[in-house]
C-alpha cells in the first residue's frame, strides 16, 4: 500500500508538472507516455503469440504524434504529414522480411497499437491548442474530471452498487456506480468552470459527461482486451498500480471524443 501511494503521488506530480511548465515539457512527456503505452500493448500482444512490428510501429507512433503536435500548435497543415502513407507502408514492408505464420495478424495488431494507444494521446495533446495558443486548462480539467468520475464511481458502487454494468468484462462495475461517477464528474466540471472561464459551465459539464461515458467505455474495452489474452495487469512499470494502459484506459476513447466536441464548439 505504501509503495502504491508513493508511486501514485510521484507520477501525479510529474504529470501535473508537465502540464504547468509549458509547451515543450507537455509535448515531450505525453509523447513518451504514448510510446510506453504502445510498447506495453505490443508486449501483451507478443505474449499472446503474435509478432507485432515493434520498430516500424513505434517509429510511426512517434511520427504521428509529432506531426499532429505541429499541426495543433501551428493551427495549419504541415506538409510533412503527407509522408505518413510512406512511413506507414514500412509496417507492411517489414513483415515481408519476417518468417511468420500470421503476417496479417501481426500487421493488424501493429496498426491497432497505433490506433488504440498513440492516437488518443495525440488528441489529448491537441486539447491544449483548441484556443489561439497553448493553454493547460482543458488537459488538466480533463484529468480532474476523469479522476472525479473514477472516484465517484468507486465510492458510489461500494455503497449502493447492486446492478452489474458489464459483468462479463468488469464484474465490479455497477450501474449505480456509473451514475455516481457521472454526477461527481459533472460537479467537478462545474467547479472547474468557476476558475477556468474560457468555457461556459454547460460546456465543462458536457465534457464531464462525455468523459464519464467514454472513459468507462475505454476501461471496459481495456478489460475486454486483457481478458481476451488472459492477463490481469497490462504491465508492471508502476509499482502497485500495474501498467500504463491500466492507468490511462479511461483516456483512450474519451480523449478523441472530447477533442471533437471542443473542435465543433469552437468553430
Amino acid at each position: 500500500m505504501k509503495t502504491r501511494a508513493i508511486t501514485g503521488v510521484f507520477f501525479l506530480a510529474v504529470m501535473i508538472a508537465s502540464l504547468l511548465t509549458g509547451h515543450y515539457p507537455f509535448g515531450i512527456f505525453y509523447l513518451l507516455l504514448a510510446l510506453f503505452c504502445q510498447y506495453e500493448f505490443y508486449g501483451l500482444i507478443k505474449g499472446a503469440g503474435y509478432q507485432p512490428n515493434y520498430s516500424a510501429g513505434l517509429l510511426n507512433g512517434a511520427f504521428i504524434y509529432i506531426v499532429f503536435a505541429l499541426v495543433s500548435a501551428s493551427h495549419a497543415v504541415q506538409p510533412v504529414m503527407f509522408l505518413l502513407p510512406v512511413t506507414l507502408s514500412a509496417i507492411f514492408i517489414q513483415e515481408l522480411f519476417k518468417k511468420s505464420d500470421t503476417p496479417f495478424q501481426n500487421i493488424a495488431f501493429t496498426f491497432l497499437g497505433l490506433l488504440f494507444t498513440t492516437m488518443p494521446f495525440t488528441f489529448f495533446h491537441a486539447m491544449a491548442y483548441t484556443g489561439p495558443e497553448f493553454n493547460f486548462h482543458v488537459p488538466l480539467g480533463f484529468f480532474v474530471m476523469l479522476w472525479a468520475n473514477d472516484t465517484g464511481a468507486y465510492l458510489t458502487g461500494v455503497k449502493f452498487g447492486k446492478t452489474k454494468l458489464f459483468e462479463r468484462h468488469s464484474p465490479k462495475k455497477t450501474v449505480e456506480g456509473f451514475i455516481g461517477g457521472v454526477v461527481i464528474a459533472a460537479l467537478a466540471g462545474y467547479i472547474l468552470s468557476i476558475f477556468y472561464t474560457e468555457l461556459e459551465w454547460k460546456q465543462w459539464v458536457a465534457i464531464a459527461i462525455l468523459i464519464s461515458c467514454f472513459g468507462t467505455l475505454g476501461d471496459l474495452v481495456e478489460s475486454m482486451f486483457k481478458r481476451s489474452i488472459n492477463v490481469k495487469d497490462s504491465g508492471g512499470i508502476l509499482p502497485g498500480h500495474g501498467g500504463l494502459l491500466d492507468r490511462f484506459d479511461g483516456l483512450l476513447i474519451a480523449a478523441p471524443i472530447v477533442y471533437c466536441y471542443l473542435y465543433f464548439i469552437s468553430i
